[in-house]
């Protein structure tokens, strides 16, 4: 058996081309364009081309993008005071500060996420938008944890009533809010992380696999129980220097009835939540 490729990159196209339609559409009624903020602090390469993905997906659709670059010693309060600018203009519908920030300069990156409008947290990350997402409410919503729910649509696991599904890491950005989001979808779900004693088992239990750890290759791909649906959420670079997810694909995909490629999965597909989520925050869902 060889699993279903999981095409991330064909499937944000589609989702681009969706919102590039309807915000064509909406200004056409007389709506406000759709506004997306991108802070950049300090000279990190990986954050520069994570930025620059992100502005140019917003240029393909019609989002106007309005993007600060900031020296890395701008400090906590200079970065508070450009987000609090942000909060203020009415044309600006959704904020996004690049993480991680530089180190070495005492940023609290907890009080940064705070200061973000919950009304214009376009990465779902605030603490009144995560407590949403707890009591299944309405709130923008984390774009990785959303990509991997729209890639298991693809999988045709869009119900997962009866399905256990077991999540690799317990992060607050992946992890724990991936894991609610598969309980909205009725699975039964197993966080699992450093100090679960036997991760073999439980990952060979498991329907659904979340791969959200950072560690490369560490889902060994004759863990993986036949036909089951494997989500890779990892981006590593092993010894070699290849980028490698947190499963190892080569054997998984023998194993899996679907699963996402590293890289081509699941990281358009964040880029394309995160344009949703603008869209959503400037005229509703």
């Amino acid at each position: 058996m060889t699993a279903q490729i999981l095409d991330g990159k064909s499937l944000a196209a589609s989702i681009r081309s969706e919102l590039r339609l309807e915000i064509k559409a909406g200004l056409g009624e007389g709506k406000a364009q759709p506004g997306l903020a991108t802070i950049l602090v300090g000279v990190d390469p990986a954050s520069h081309i994570y930025v620059r993905n992100k502005r140019r997906a917003c240029e393909e659709i019609g989002v106007k993008n309005f993007h600060l670059e900031l020296a890395e010693d701008i400090g906590q309060a200079g970065l508070l005071d450009q987000i609090e600018e942000y909060n203020q203009n009415p044309e600006v519908h959704g904020i996004l500060v690049q993480l991680p920030l530089p180190k070495g300069y005492d940023y609290d990156e907890n009080r940064v996420l705070e200061t973000i409008s919950a009304s214009k947290d376009a990465d779902g990350f605030h603490p009144l938008n995560q407590g949403a997402l707890m009591q299944g409410r309405p709130a923008p919503q984390p774009c990785t944890p959303k990509a991997v729910m729209a890639l298991l649509q693809l999988a045709g696991m869009g119900d997962l009533s009866g399905k256990k599904a077991v999540v690799v890491g317990r992060s607050n950005i992946v992890g724990k809010p991936v894991a609610l989001m598969l309980l909205q979808r009725h699975a039964t779900v197993t966080i699992c992380h450093s100090r679960t004693p036997d991760l073999a088992r439980e990952v060979g239990e498991a329907d659904v696999v979340v791969a959200a750890v950072g560690v490369p290759e560490l889902v060994q791909g004759h863990w993986i129980k036949p036909g089951a649906v494997v989500i890779d959420v990892g981006i590593n670079r092993n010894e070699e220097g290849k980028l490698v997810g947190d499963v190892e694909y080569s054997s998984a995909i023998e194993r899996a009835g679907a699963i996402t490629p590293v890289p081509g999965g699941v990281g358009p597909m964040t880029i394309a939540m995160l344009l949703a989520n603008t869209v959503e925050a400037a005229w509703g869902a």
